[in-house]
């Protein structure tokens, strides 16, 4: 009967032997450029693979070091004038005081709860500042930042940007915005040798990040642009204009980490972003892409 047959499916070939299908050739059948493209894409699979695992450790371990402070460092010895200077103390987000919270976001990055990593509005803007001459502005957002200081050298270059902006979007992916908010606190650098919100905090104040005032809070989230030149030891009247700019917007309330992803997506509707396509559109065109 039919029904019985068993049919078989096999990839035989001649003499009845199965085929075996191999999916690399051996080292020794290959030619010298076979040879090396095989070497070159196992090593970009290889730091592929590192780059994705670090940023998945990251998630739940703290960054032992960071490119910047090593840089800082050589910067420190090499430099008769400063001295070799490092202080950090990492503490979870729930032992820093939301005031600081509020205040970095406020002046950093105001709408951080609600993009992907990237604020192609201000990224616009500030080319166009850039481009007129007037004085440099950065549009990097964040999360830019935290890749940034986590696991590159602070650098001028295509490549940097480029690595900065693949590190964004895994650790927008793996890690999400409270994470990303814990570990920028505490590695950013608020002065010379000076790193993370603990250390600032214990440093210019002498007490912990969980007790910042509305004011302290303020002074440190201002001198993130440029800490060697600009923190509470070192003020000026552009100093002080800033933390009371800083100090008003932290009126506008809380910044809560814990925001459900429906309502960051609400949010983000809200605000109408601009996307990579509408950016592209204007380097290509030099106009905003019609809505």
């Amino acid at each position: 009967m039919a029904a019985k047959k068993n049919i078989k499916r096999n990839t035989s070939s001649k003499g009845g032997k199965r085929k075996q299908v191999k999916l690399l050739k051996p080292w020794s059948s290959l030619s010298w450029w076979r040879r090396a493209w095989r070497v070159l894409w196992m090593m970009l699979a290889a730091i592929w693979l590192l780059s994705v695992l670090t940023v998945v450790v990251y998630r739940f371990v703290n960054p032992p070091l960071t490119p910047l402070m090593i840089q800082r460092f050589f910067q420190q010895y090499s430099d008769r004038e400063r001295n070799v200077h490092f202080e950090r103390d990492y503490v979870s987000i729930s032992k820093i005081s939301p005031n600081l919270v509020d205040a970095v976001v406020y002046s950093e990055d105001g709408l951080f709860m609600y993009h992907g990593g990237f604020d192609y509005k201000q990224i616009r803007i500030s080319y166009e500042e850039n481009k007129k001459g007037n004085r440099i502005r950065g549009g990097s957002t964040i999360s830019q930042q935290t890749a940034k200081n986590a696991f590159l050298p602070h650098t001028r270059s295509m490549l940097r940007k480029a690595l900065e902006a693949y590190f964004t979007k895994l650790i927008e992916i793996f890690w999400g915005k409270k994470r990303i908010m814990e570990v920028y606190l505490n590695i950013i650098e608020f002065g010379d040798g000076i790193y993370g919100c603990e250390a600032a905090s214990q440093h210019y104040f002498g007490h912990s990040a969980a007790t910042l005032t509305k004011r302290e809070a303020a002074q440190l989230a201002v001198c993130l642009p440029a800490p060697l030149r600009m923190n509470p030891d070192h003020r000026g009247p552009f100093y002080d204009r800033q933390t009371l700019i800083v100090m008003d917007r932290l009126k506008w309330g809380r910044v809560d980490l814990d925001m459900p992803r429906n309502k960051r997506r609400e949010g983000a509707k809200r605000h109408n972003f601009e996307t990579f396509g509408d950016l592209m559109m204007y380097f290509v065109f030099g106009k905003k892409k019609d809505k």
